[in-house]
């Protein structure tokens, strides 16, 4: 499933990660990529042990647990810290698939089901620097505004156009979900904005009661730990 969801970040958040990062020391981008990611990724991130990586991976995390549309979209189990790109000059990454299962900072697994990235400059600030996502229905080329994500399958072949004037800059995340196929996630997903739709309209209590107890009876079915 992929899917915008709007405003992670508000305006001050995002200005606030914007001026950190402005004066933030970056490296070399293929330190974080494997053997076969190297030759096609052409990018700064702030390395994996740097405290202001840590610092603003919180002020992300806890802006994603207060937003209702992107837990009902991934059923978080557990969360990557979010990691911050730039690319600027030319910069991009070419086509390439995510890891399927990346190391958590206690020791602990991860698998990646969903990927998800934060776009931190406004989309007329900078040319270039597009998201293409390819799936069975073709290339999806996504750039958003400050402060809104976009969540994919991690699964997805994908990659980032050259930026050809300004600066890209955002942060980026795998979530293992309670829902390992992304099929049942779209499903629980679709039920889940159908009930609350039927709420705002006065629909029939019972029959939302209902359908609630689907969603969750599904979601008791399907969900790994």
């Amino acid at each position: 499933m992929l899917l915008h969801i709007p405003g992670i970040l508000d305006t001050a958040q995002v200005t606030q990660l914007r001026t950190a990062l402005d004066a933030a020391a970056w490296v070399d981008g293929r330190e974080t990529v494997g053997s076969q990611g190297a030759p096609v990724k052409r990018n700064q991130q702030l390395t994996d042990v740097s405290p202001l990586r840590e610092a603003l991976g919180r002020i992300v995390l806890a802006a994603l647990a207060k937003n209702p549309l992107y837990h009902a979209a991934t059923l978080p189990l557990r969360t990557l810290p979010p990691r911050f790109n730039r690319y600027e000059g030319g910069g991009a990454y070419g086509m390439h698939v995510d890891g399927s299962v990346m190391a958590l900072p206690n020791g602990e697994q991860l698998r990646s089901d969903i990927s998800c990235t934060l776009f931190l400059v406004e989309p007329e600030d900078y040319d270039g620097g597009e998201l293409i996502v390819s799936d069975t229905y073709g290339e999806h080329e996504v750039k958003l505004p400050a402060g809104d994500a976009i969540i994919y399958p991690a699964s997805s072949l994908h990659r980032v156009q050259p930026v050809t004037r300004g600066a890209r800059l955002a942060a980026f995340f795998w979530v293992q979900s309670l829902i390992r196929d992304d099929n049942r996630r779209r499903l629980l997903f679709e039920l889940d904005t159908s009930i609350q739709q039927l709420v705002t309209t006065g629909a029939d209590h019972d029959a939302v009661l209902q359908l609630t107890g689907i969603y969750h009876n599904l979601l008791r079915q399907w969900a790994e730990s």
